[in-house]
C-alpha cells in the first residue's frame, strides 16, 4: 500500500535526477568574471574566465600575464580554484571595483630574493604555484576584505594592515 508520504516520496525521486541535470547543464552555461588592476605595471583586466564549463585558453593566458612576476615579467598559470575563491570574495563584497594586484605569480628567484629580506614571506610561497595573490580593492577597508575572505573559508587568509593588502590562496584553511 502506498501511503501518500511515500508517493511523494517516489514522485521526489523520479524527479530529483531531472532537477540534478538541469543544475549541471546550468553551471556548464554559466559565466564568470573577474577584473584585476596590477599596480606594479598599470595594466587592467576585465575577463570572463569561465565559459562552457572550463576556462578558455585565451583567458588562461590573459590572466597568466596579468598575474605574471612583475620583477621578471615571468608568467605562470593561475590555479582555477583561486579564480573562484576570487569570484567567491566578489560576491561578498559590497563593491564591484576590481582586485588591485600587490603579488600574484611569484618566481622562485623572486621569492628567494623576498623571503632573504623579510621573514614574512614564506620560502615555499603558495605564489609559486599560481595558488596565491596578495590583493587590495580601492576604497574598500581590508578588515573588510579579510573578514570576507576567512567567512569563505577557501584557504589561507593573511592580514596586512600597515601596506594594505590581504593575501588568499587555496592551500589549507588557516589564518594569520
Amino acid at each position: 500500500m502506498l501511503t501518500r508520504r511515500g508517493a511523494l516520496l517516489a514522485g521526489l525521486g523520479l524527479t530529483a535526477p531531472v532537477l540534478f541535470a538541469g543544475a549541471a547543464r546550468a553551471s556548464a552555461l554559466e559565466t564568470k568574471a573577474l577584473a584585476f588592476h596590477n599596480l606594479h605595471t598599470g595594466e587592467a583586466l576585465t575577463i570572463e574566465y569561465w565559459q562552457n564549463g572550463g576556462v578558455p585558453a585565451d583567458a588562461a593566458a590573459a590572466i597568466s600575464h596579468i598575474l605574471r612576476d612583475h620583477r621578471t615579467g615571468e608568467a605562470h598559470a593561475i590555479d582555477v580554484r583561486l579564480l573562484d575563491l576570487l569570484y567567491s570574495l566578489s560576491g561578498e563584497l559590497p563593491t564591484t571595483r576590481p582586485f588591485q594586484v600587490i603579488s600574484g605569480y611569484r618566481s622562485p628567484q623572486t621569492n628567494a630574493t623576498l623571503a632573504d629580506a623579510s621573514s614574512g614571506v614564506a620560502r615555499r610561497s603558495l605564489h609559486m604555484q599560481g595558488m596565491a595573490i596578495d590583493i587590495a580593492i580601492e576604497g574598500l577597508d581590508t578588515i573588510a576584505l579579510r573578514d570576507a575572505a576567512l567567512a569563505l573559508r577557501g584557504g589561507g587568509v593573511g592580514y596586512y594592515p600597515d601596506p594594505g593588502f590581504v593575501h588568499v590562496d587555496v592551500g589549507r584553511v588557516r589564518q594569520w
